[in-house]
């Protein structure tokens, strides 16, 4: 049964997902050489703890977190640490960050933990403390440290744990098929969760085109009371939390808060999985179900590849491409980003590769906007996209902001529907940045003048109390005076 609540906008996107759910998941083995970046979740860059020339296990941890909004990193496989270098981040900026690049000795020894651990008798901080020390982040796009929204979930009212299954972004179907052939360890994971959170049930979403997922799902539910699956409407964005919280529970996130406030916590099908894999198999997040898709790609299809792949040897293993690609797209066609080149490494929050034709892509001409409004039906945040774009355009970034530019969730919707081919998204990308780097300038001047202003008055309580000294030294000097004076006379 479908949910009876509903959500606002959104768009029905041409799926394009039955090209590459024709086969089972593939494991794929390992390539000559790997990546594996410091910066590949939100927060900040892993600390490398390992040393060129050196030694390492597969699963052996080799960069560990810096801070609390941090995640660490290990190596997918065994061999020898290369160095420390910098690569070419998978964005179209053409910015760089480090990776630590690692030669496989072929062998895949594994790295095994020093105390085994029993499953069923951890507490919920052990819990969140092995899934932050195996690294795990959402997979579902996010990348946000796991660990930390168990650790926040565990100190608040948290009652139902939300499992994402939606997957509505076009292409897009390594959730998919990691539902129809790993559900049981999905649940294990979601049950280790919820445990970790102290929340009462799970509820799965997965939107209703696809059917062998849902089945999976239910089947390996059967044994868990406290665990429902809930069939939801194919509609992009579904897959954002917002949206998802929305059709399953009837209620809404409050502006600027979160899904917390109201009780509800949401994790990737995806994630879950990564949980169990290492809790119960002590394996850290090395690997990840990728989809490959795309008329240029010669065999579309889903793929498991180790963190830190080059996307070059993923496509030769894959027979590689009948044509040159009018665009590359790690993540979906919506909200992915446009590869530079085909040298950038697999990350955790890499969903998809894309190879998209001149056919798929919308390459028309951009032209004025004719204030139709159908950005405004589209958008699921109820937000005013035109007139977010006409004060982006002007630089005038509070503007936006007064109109909800942060409450957008840059899912495209807008942009998909906009008859004249307006890149509205792309505007509320630079928008956002631009008003967090305002932000940061701003609290930069707020933090120097106070310090400015602290010092001001640190000189004046130092001059303050120097002019006292002195006049304390004068006065009883001449007291001292006077002093020898009246004995003179004397």
């Amino acid at each position: 049964m479908l949910m009876k609540f509903k959500v606002r906008g959104g768009v029905h996107a041409d799926e394009r997902k039955e090209q590459s759910t024709e086969t089972p998941i593939r494991v794929l083995g390992i390539p000559p050489l790997l990546s594996i970046p410091l910066s590949q979740h939100a927060g900040l860059p892993a600390k490398p703890i390992v040393a060129e020339g050196q030694l390492v296990l597969k699963g052996e941890l080799i960069g560990t977190t810096a801070g609390d909004r941090s995640a660490s990193i290990h190596a997918p496989t065994s061999g020898k640490v290369l160095g420390i270098g910098r690569i070419q981040a998978p964005h179209p900026s053409l910015l760089s960050y480090d990776a630590i690049h690692i030669e496989p000795d072929g062998l895949d020894t594994v790295y095994v933990p020093e105390n085994p651990i029993d499953p069923q008798q951890l507490s919920a901080e052990a819990i969140a403390d092995l899934v932050d020390g195996a690294g795990i982040v959402g997979l579902g796009g996010a990348t946000y440290p796991a660990a930390l929204k168990l650790k926040a979930g565990s100190r608040q009212n948290v009652h139902t744990l939300i499992l994402n299954g939606s997957e509505c972004e076009p292409y897009l179907t390594c959730d998919d098929m990691l539902m129809r052939e790993r559900a049981a360890e999905i649940i294990s994971g979601a049950q280790l969760i919820l445990k970790a959170i102290n929340a009462k049930q799970v509820i799965a979403g997965i939107e209703d085109n696809k059917p062998q997922a849902i089945r999976a799902m239910r089947e390996a539910a059967q044994t868990h009371d406290n665990v429902e699956i809930r069939v939801i409407p194919t509609r992009y964005p579904m897959g954002s939390a917002k949206q998802l919280i929305k059709v399953i529970t009837g209620r809404e996130v409050p502006t600027g808060g979160r899904s917390s406030d109201i009780g509800v916590l949401v994790h990737n099908v995806a994630t879950s999985f990564a949980v169990h894999q290492a809790i119960y198999q002590a394996r850290p997040l090395i690997s990840r179900v990728v989809t490959l898709s795309g008329q240029a790609l010669a065999t579309p299809q889903n793929v498991e590849v180790l963190i830190g792949t080059p996307v070059q040897w993923l496509l030769e293993q894959c027979d590689g491409l009948v044509s040159t690609p009018a665009r590359m797209l790690m993540g979906g066609p919506m909200m992915g980003q446009i590869l530079p080149n085909t040298g950038v490494p697999i990350t955790k929050g890499a969903s998809a590769i894309l190879a998209l034709t001149e056919e798929e892509i919308n390459s028309a001409e951009v032209s004025p906007c004719i204030r139709c409004g159908s950005c405004v039906q589209a958008c699921p945040m109820g937000l005013l996209p035109l007139e977010m774009a006409r004060h982006s355009r002007a630089d005038d970034y509070d503007g936006a902001n007064e109109f909800g530019l942060k409450d957008c969730i840059l899912c495209g919707s807008c942009a998909y529907v906009c008859p004249s081919h307006i890149p509205l998204v792309h505007y509320f990308q630079f928008a956002k940045g631009k008003h967090r780097e305002n932000q940061i300038q701003t609290r930069k001047g707020e933090y120097t003048k106070s310090l400015s202003e602290a010092r001001m008055a640190r000189q004046e309580k130092e001059a303050a109390a120097k002019a006292a000294a002195k006049a304390e030294k004068a006065a009883k000097a001449e007291a001292r005076k006077k002093a020898k004076s009246q004995v003179e006379k004397v």
